[in-house]
């Protein structure tokens, strides 16, 4: 039996501002959505995976969501560390820096954690 990772989702309060922060910050687009008078779903995603990030934005949650303790992520590996350290603290969105790992985190709108890995 095989299994294929196919998304994750995040709940968000502004979609558009996500959506803003995940092209800027991770060069992810919009692949499609799908909404209803309740909720709207955007999937975002790029050409280096079939993983998607599925953004949920629901009509009655405005408030921000409880995230816990922050002790999950969602990781990226990029091919230009330096030039994305740089952009990530350009936009002031670098949360936690662990130097001796050689990673570092950066969160988005919401609250959520994401890891920023060098190549290989």
């Amino acid at each position: 039996m095989k299994f294929q990772m196919i998304h994750e989702n995040y709940n968000v309060t502004d979609l558009e501002r996500s959506i803003a922060f995940y092209q800027e910050a991770l060069g992810l687009s919009e692949k499609r959505r799908h909404s209803s008078s309740e909720f709207t779903i955007v999937f975002l995603g790029n050409h280096s995976s079939d993983f998607e990030l599925e953004l949920t934005w629901l009509r009655d949650h405005p408030q921000p969501y409880q995230l816990g303790e922050s002790e999950f992520h969602l990781a990226f590996r990029t091919d230009d560390f330096d030039a994305a350290h740089k952009l990530h603290e350009k936009m002031g969105c670098i949360c936690y820096e662990n130097p001796a790992m050689g990673i570092y985190f950066i969160t988005d709108p919401d609250g959520y954690w994401l890891e920023i890995l060098p190549p290989g």
